[in-house]
């Protein structure tokens, strides 16, 4: 078994009911952690009484709390500035991870120690409709290293997939590609994942070892409209243009995957100062992604299910609603 050197992150808001379920799941992992930071955004609720409760059993636990609420981005980089570990993982407090997730993947990140991450394949559980697909299904069948090359032509092949929810992060690595930038709101995990994974090269583990629940007042949800979620894609391509960020740019660029972001990416591609980045392979992806949301939005849930297992080119995609 590899040594533990990764520090578990958790940020926290008003999420006293989901956290000894979370706790118990990452401090009794195969592998322990490190140590277990949990940071809290300044919770009304119960949380710190729930938190000093598990800290008197579990000594490894760590806790922060930010004197203002700060927000997921700046609460998730005080975690990773508290960090001690070689390697770093973010949970959220509502999310779930399976008892081998730390240990796999450390043992993938030891054995390759050039990579900058390591993923597995995520459930995705949308709790407002019940819907659940695995997202990261078409990444290879086999653990082991995937270069930036080999993530480029997983990209073109639209099977590329590093799942933000179960990645275990080379510390030095993400803090050189500026960690959760704020400004980029709920994309900043996707942006710092793909410019690591662009940098270094990912390990691919594909079990199953994390779910993340979907919910109506997820952050990932919050963006309030298409303008929105134009203007924080307009600062990514932005940063992408940098020198800080060169390096991973055309890599980016080439592999596709900026069509995960849908239609408002083509308003912004369409601009010319970002015009390189409009290629056929991206309006290819942006319609097939904008395909799926539409399936999952509107559809009935039967067929939502069967069009996001079509999607998702055979994972188990299932309507758990349907028997609920």
């Amino acid at each position: 078994m590899p040594d533990s050197s990764v520090s578990v992150i958790i940020p926290n808001y008003n999420h006293a009911r989901f956290l000894p379920r979370c706790l118990e799941a990452l401090l009794h992992q195969s592998l322990r952690p490190h140590e277990v930071i949990v940071v809290d955004d300044a919770s009304t609720d119960d949380s710190l009484k729930v938190l000093a409760a598990l800290a008197q059993t579990h000594p490894a636990l760590r806790l922060h709390r930010n004197e203002r609420n700060l927000g997921v981005n700046p609460t998730m980089n005080r975690g990773l500035e508290l960090a001690t570990g070689d390697y770093v993982f973010f949970s959220a407090a509502d999310d779930e991870v399976k008892p081998g997730l730390l240990e796999q993947s450390l043992r993938l990140l030891q054995a390759h120690p050039q990579a900058g991450l390591c993923s597995s394949v995520c459930q995705w559980h949308d709790t407002a409709t019940g819907l659940t697909w695995l997202f990261g299904a078409g990444m290879p069948p086999r653990p082991g290293y995937l270069s930036p090359a080999e993530l480029v032509a997983l990209g073109r092949r639209g099977k590329l997939a590093i799942s933000g929810p179960n990645a275990v992060f080379k510390r030095s690595a993400l803090v050189a590609a500026g960690a959760w930038r704020p400004e980029l709101r709920w994309f900043s995990d996707w942006f710092g994942a793909y410019v690591v994974g662009f940098r270094h090269g990912i390990c691919h583990c594909p079990d199953v070892l994390a779910t993340f629940n979907l919910s109506p007042t997820s952050y990932y949800n919050t963006a309030r409209s298409r303008g929105e979620r134009r203007e924080v894609i307009t600062r990514i391509l932005e940063l992408l243009g940098t020198d800080r960020y060169a390096d991973a740019a055309p890599l980016i660029a080439a592999s596709g995957i900026l069509g995960a972001f849908g239609w408002p990416v083509l308003r912004v591609v369409a601009r010319p100062e970002h015009r390189r980045f409009l290629t056929a392979l991206l309006v290819r992806r942006v319609a097939r992604r904008t395909a799926e949301a539409t399936a999952r939005r509107c559809l009935p849930r039967w067929l939502a299910a069967l069009g996001l297992r079509l999607f998702y080119r055979g994972t188990h995609a299932k309507n758990n609603a349907a028997s609920g």
